[in-house]
């Protein structure tokens, strides 16, 4: 009989992990709920809106949601959708609906995440025709591939993967028919920070390596080094939740380092509160109009510890280095 495999920290360490990509639906859906923007997938992934979130977090993943879908939609329009996406720790992430529903389609679409959540995704997919329709019309052949942990059609496909383990990732990838040729935007959304600064280097330097025409959208935490950021990690500490990967994490010139060490031409970061103060106003004011929020000050502290870090290659000339906010 076989020995079975002992339960490590690390096996904890990546459940807590797991966990965030629930935390992160649950609140988009609360969010939807209350006319942040709207998600019309969300519900088939949560079914109840959940307990009320505070007005600033609110704000916060409608910032966030904004910021990062203002760069991806200015990256397909650039490319003209003759592009791939690879959405990095996708969790239970919709883009690739609202992208359809908007005529925004790359020529493929990948995801990937741990194994278990992909399976979870996969099973949503295969039991809620509005998740699933989509992505049938967009398949010329009459079978999907379908695997316990990999979906495979000709504009989506979702693989379960550890982003840690690079040569594998790489593998797999092209096992679903990634292009190196086409132009590429990779997205993570808080993943690179669960990751140490080595593993993380490695992700972002083999995508560099990989794609000569690509962007790269990473949104995360930022000055950490502060009270308001040693919080944050005591509160995930505790949750059993370590951001290995926190001192890339240190200010937005760490962030931009990060990249222009491995390999991108061009890099640039913002922090959250000044990709609120730029994003289009009237919307702006509607969201705000939606909840009385009392601590203003907590808001901006929050968006202050949160930043949007955008690198690119450019070998084609398409001009993505003008991509920005």
């Amino acid at each position: 009989m076989a020995a079975r495999r002992s339960f490590t920290d690390s096996d904890t360490a990546d459940e807590a992990v797991r966990t965030t990509c629930d935390d992160a639906t649950i609140c988009k859906r609360f969010a939807t709920s209350k006319g942040y923007w709207k998600d019309s997938c969300l519900q088939y992934f949560v079914r109840n809106v959940g307990e009320r979130k505070a007005p600033e977090i609110n704000r916060g993943y409608y910032a966030r949601v904004q910021g990062v879908n203002l760069l991806l939609d200015a990256f397909l329009k650039k490319t003209q959708c003759l592009c791939q996406v690879i959405n990095l720790g996708a969790g239970l992430d919709t883009t690739f609906w609202r992208l359809k529903e908007e005529n925004l389609l790359p020529r493929k679409f990948f995801e990937v995440d741990f194994p278990t959540v992909v399976a979870r995704k996969i099973h949503y997919i295969k039991t809620k025709p509005p998740l699933s329709k989509p992505i049938i019309d967009e398949h010329s052949s009459d079978t999907l591939l379908l695997e316990p942990h990999a979906l495979d059609s000709d504009r989506y496909c979702i693989i379960g993967a550890d982003l840690r383990d690079v040569s594998g990732l790489d593998e797999k990838l092209k096992k679903f028919q990634l292009d190196p040729e086409l132009p590429t935007l990779l997205l993570s959304e808080c993943v690179l920070v669960y990751m140490t600064p080595a593993q993380s280097s490695s992700l972002i330097r083999w995508a560099a390596e990989t794609f000569h025409t690509a962007m790269f959208i990473n949104y995360e935490q930022v000055n950490m080094s502060d009270r308001f950021g040693q919080v944050m990690v005591e509160n995930l500490q505790r949750r059993q939740c370590s951001l290995a990967g926190v001192e890339a994490c240190q200010s937005l010139d760490s962030q931009r380092e990060r990249f222009l060490k491995t390999g991108w031409e061009n890099a640039e970061a913002l922090d959250m509160m000044t990709v609120y103060s730029v994003l289009p106003q009237e919307d702006v004011a509607r969201i705000e109009r939606l909840e009385f929020l009392d601590e203003k000050e907590l808001l901006q502290q929050l968006l202050q510890h949160y930043c949007i870090c955008w690198a690119t290659k450019d070998k084609l000339s398409l001009g993505l280095s003008q991509v920005a906010f």
